[in-house]
């Protein structure tokens, strides 16, 4: 089975259509980390999004993996898949009154089932998060200093990032920062130099077609309207 880079960027380019495609300044949600890895497969190609965050309508942090391929492992669905992960506990660190809140208090917090102290007024400057009030942060500002500090605790592991990808895939690339388009001001998938260069790296299997002129801009400074609404 060939899968032309058009096909890639056709599923790509349908799901940015349909809101499915990795939005970084999604309005609902504030944007902590994020990764993208590309696996593929004599017969099969697939790119998965961790997208870690805050969602104020969810409650507590979740990391959502988003796979898109050519065809998925364990879904009914056509090309691409959603799960979301809680790497974060919801307990009693988040304020009982105000849910966007982090409570008063030394307090601790599970990360992967382990504990950890909720972070400090010097743990926040370290990891470059400047607080909207330095005496009460926000659950946003704990998941992006806590993703600066530990960022592969609050991102996929191998069996989450693999839950939708054919397994015989293996895995060609994975990346921190890339130029990711801006859906909401109407670019396509199909129209960025990024994924066009990936579209090619999953059709040939040759990791050196990845070649970005472009600067990363998956940071969540460069979102600012992520969480807005």
């Amino acid at each position: 089975m060939t899968f032309p880079p058009v096909a890639i960027l056709d599923v790509l380019d349908r799901a940015a259509a349909d809101f499915t495609f990795p939005m970084l300044d999604n309005g609902y949600v504030y944007l902590a980390a994020i990764r993208l890895s590309l696996h593929r497969s004599a017969t099969d190609w697939a790119l998965v999004f961790e997208r870690f965050g805050y969602s104020p309508r969810a409650g507590i942090p979740s990391l959502d993996v988003q796979t898109f391929a050519s065809r998925l492992h364990r879904s009914d669905r056509a090309h691409d898949a959603f799960e979301s992960v809680y790497p974060i506990d919801g307990g009693d660190w988040i304020d009982h009154d105000d849910g966007e809140l982090v409570a008063t208090g030394p307090r601790s917090l599970l990360l992967r089932g382990q504990p950890r102290p909720v972070p400090t007024a010097a743990d926040y400057a370290a990891a470059g998060v400047e607080l909207i009030d330095p005496e009460r942060p926000h659950v946003f500002e704990l998941c992006r200093c806590v993703a600066a500090a530990c960022r592969d605790d609050v991102l996929a592991a191998e069996a989450e990032r693999r839950a939708h990808v054919p397994p015989a895939c293996t895995q060609l690339l994975v990346l921190d920062d890339w130029h990711h388009p801006n859906l909401v001001a109407g670019d396509k998938p199909s129209a960025s130099p990024t994924f066009q260069q990936l579209a090619a790296v999953l059709h040939t299997g040759d990791v050196a077609l990845y070649r970005p002129a472009a600067p990363g801009n998956t940071h969540w400074r460069h979102w600012p309207d992520g969480g807005s609404l």
